[in-house]
C-alpha cells in the first residue's frame, strides 16, 4: 500500500476495492486537521469538518481527474468545508500552536522564550483581523508547505493571483506588526 501513490490508491478505489480508502484517510487525517485548525480553534468542531471532508471526497470520488493530484483536490474540499464552517459560525479565528514562525521576515531575532511567545501573539492577532482571501494562501504557502500551483488549484485562482495574494498578505503583516509594536513602545 505504501508504494501506490494517492493517484493509484483512487484507481484502485473506483475499480471496485472500497476498503482502501482507508489508507487515504491515514495519509491525509494528520495533515488536514492540522491545516483546518489554521482555521477552526475547537478540537471537537475540527473533528466534525474533517469527517465531513472524507465524506464528501469518497462521494465525489468519481469526478476526481486522475491525471491531477489528489492532495490539491481535498485540500480544495477541507477550503470549502472551512469556509462554509466559518461563514456558519461567524469564527473567523487562526490558532498558531507549534508553529514556525516563516510568515515574518527572517531577520527577526526571537531566540527567546518570551520573545518568541509574544511574536507569536502578535502574529495570531494580525492574521485573525486579515482578511481570509489574503490568509488562506499565506497559510497553504508558508505553513502548508504547497507550491503557488497547489495552492491555485485548491482556491481556484490563477498562480499570478495566488502570488499577488501573498505578497499583499506578507505586506500587511508586517505594516500591522510594526503598528502592534509602535503602541507598545508608546
Amino acid at each position: 500500500m505504501e508504494k501506490l501513490n494517492d493517484e493509484q490508491i483512487i484507481k484502485e478505489i473506483l475499480s471496485g476495492d472500497t476498503e482502501i480508502y482507508r489508507e487515504i484517510i491515514r495519509r491525509y487525517e494528520d495533515k488536514l486537521s492540522r491545516y483546518l485548525h489554521k482555521f477552526i480553534s475547537d478540537k471537537d468542531d475540527i473533528e466534525d469538518v474533517l469527517q465531513n471532508v472524507f465524506i464528501k471526497a469518497y462521494k465525489n470520488l468519481y469526478g476526481f481527474d486522475v491525471n491531477k493530484k489528489f492532495s490539491s483536490w481535498i485540500y480544495r474540499i477541507s477550503h470549502n468545508e472551512a469556509i462554509n464552517y466559518l461563514k456558519k459560525y461567524k469564527s473567523n479565528r487562526i490558532c498558531l500552536d507549534d508553529i514556525e514562525y516563516k510568515l515574518i521576515d527572517d531577520k527577526v531575532d526571537i531566540n527567546k522564550e518570551a520573545d518568541r511567545k509574544f511574536l507569536k501573539e502578535e502574529v495570531e492577532e494580525v492574521l485573525n483581523k486579515m482578511n481570509v482571501k489574503y490568509r488562506e494562501p499565506l497559510v497553504l504557502f508558508y505553513l502548508e508547505e504547497m507550491s503557488y500551483e497547489e495552492i491555485s488549484d485548491i482556491l481556484k485562482m490563477p498562480k499570478n493571483t495566488v502570488g499577488t495574494l501573498i505578497l499583499r498578505g506578507k505586506k500587511s503583516i508586517k505594516d500591522n506588526l510594526e503598528e502592534i509594536r509602535k503602541k507598545y513602545e508608546k
